[in-house]
């Protein structure tokens, strides 16, 4: 076996913790959300989401840029609180950042509890078989998450690792959150994506000689609003209810994927200075989350991550902050979020997602959706302007922004700089972006130079 421990923020949280080992509370996501309204001291119904399907709904979903930018000031990611302009990395790194983040972990995605319990890691399969014409070696791997706490509640992190065989040294991993395709005894089998047409991702990974990892987010934690009691986030709470503040799915799944980092720190085929997160969709803003809060990420590729990802909250387009506090959504962040779709507005939240990008700094990053016919629900158009408006940051940090404000052509991508950005022609896919996201990573990974970074300030200090 292989232990890590997992680490938590620095700010403490203090939780519901029942007398004894109480079963874990059970609420529907409805009756889970009206709980956290009552907190939150929210009596009038919340504002309606936006109505992406019926194009005669009163609200059906704004595709007009022309009404896209209600509130088109953003929050400025150079400016401290005291309203002091910040022109040195030092003072990014040790009082800019940490109030980006503060913002963050209280209002948009939950704070870390500080005793989350240690993941030990055991390997339970060693495959060695062909993926196209490459021989390959995957490892089928769970991580047993410490329930010695609260043992009503077991957590076994889902994770495959796959290497070139012929490999004679560690090599890069580009890591997806997805489905893992195998199952320990007892668990229940994920689903599976559909198939692709001409050579997967992972074959094309695998044409660089780099290697790929598929972690399962529903192993960590269920994508659902009853699923908050069980799960890491249930684990954690001692099967009690959330409070306002504390972690939402999208920062329990980024937790596992630091967890799977832990584990391919102790693995001598991997390069773990050189490991990329991936994730499309829901996924996608999965994969922003962890790439800003894990500095340990060298390199992300964020596919059509849409509002609570990449896309900026200040824009009426596609799905809204409405959408994402409703029933279906609001588990994937902390309950203060709610907030923002009644009483408060978009414009009251303290951040916007170009801060989020702006975390990511000086990693490079590359955000990605499809054409608005078949993929317009993400905005394409607010991811872009979140990636410009992390470009100061960049800059500031001596790296590249994208080199412009001009939202691009379709299938025109703007590479050249360490935030990159294409919106390709097809739909609600991450496909067509793959040879184009890989051929950014190259650019880094084809060097010796470490890709990571030592933050002053981190909310997941390692031990």
């Amino acid at each position: 076996m292989l232990t890590s421990r997992s680490v938590g923020f620095v700010g403490l949280i203090s939780l519901v913790v029942p007398i004894g080992n109480a079963q874990p509370v059970q609420l529907t996501p409805q009756q889970d959300r009206e709980r956290m309204m009552g907190l939150l001291h929210i009596a009038a119904p919340l504002r309606n989401g936006a109505d992406g399907r019926n194009t005669q709904a009163p609200n059906y979903a704004n595709y007009d840029e022309s009404k896209a930018n209600p509130y088109p000031t953003l929050p400025d990611p150079l400016v401290l609180k005291n309203g002091q302009r910040v022109t040195r990395a030092d003072t990014w790194w040790n009082r800019r950042r940490p109030e980006i983040m503060e913002d963050f972990d209280r209002e948009i995605y939950g704070r870390l509890p500080q005793d989350i319990p240690g993941v030990t890691w055991e390997l339970i399969g060693v495959t060695g078989e062909k993926n196209g014409d490459v021989p390959v070696i995957t490892k089928q791997l769970v991580g047993h998450v410490d329930n010695s706490s609260y043992p009503l509640i077991n957590v076994e992190i889902l994770l495959t690792l796959t290497t070139p065989g012929a490999a004679d040294r560690p090599v890069p991993v580009i890591m997806e959150f997805g489905f893992t395709g195998f199952r320990p005894p007892g668990a229940r089998p994920p689903g599976a994506p559909p198939a692709p047409t001409g050579p997967t991702w992972q074959q094309q990974v695998l044409a660089k000689g780099w290697g790929y990892a598929i972690l399962s987010p529903g192993s960590i934690q269920a994508d659902n609003g009853a699923g908050l009691t069980q799960g890491i986030i249930g684990l954690v709470n001692k099967g009690q209810p959330r409070k306002v503040d504390d972690w939402g799915a999208l920062r329990a799944w980024a937790w596992g994927a630091s967890r799977a980092l832990d584990y391919f720190e102790t693995d001598k085929s991997v390069d773990a200075k050189r490991v990329g997160v991936e994730g499309h969709s829901r996924y996608g803003k999965a994969t922003i989350v962890a790439m800003a809060y894990d500095p340990r990420f060298a390199i992300a590729f964020v596919s059509s991550s849409g509002e609570g990802g990449a896309k900026l909250h200040r824009r009426n387009w596609g799905e809204l902050v409405e959408n994402v506090a409703g029933n279906s959504e609001y588990h994937w962040m902390a309950g203060n979020f709610i907030k923002y779709a009644g009483p408060l507005n978009w414009n009251d939240m303290p951040v916007d997602s170009h801060e989020l990008v702006a975390l990511c700094a000086p990693r490079p990053v590359f955000i990605s959706a499809g054409a608005t016919n078949g993929d317009g629900w993400v905005d394409a158009k607010g991811m872009f302007l979140a990636a410009s408006g992390a470009g100061p940051v960049y800059k500031l940090l001596g790296k590249k922004d994208m080199g412009t404000t001009e939202f691009p052509p379709i299938e025109t991508g703007l590479m050249d700089g360490d935030i990159s950005f294409r919106q390709h022609g097809a739909g609600h896919t991450p496909g067509p972006n793959w040879p184009t996201f890989l051929k950014f990573a190259e650019r880094y990974f084809s060097n010796n130079r470490s890709l990571t970074v030592a933050v002053p300030y981190a909310s997941e200090p390692r031990p």
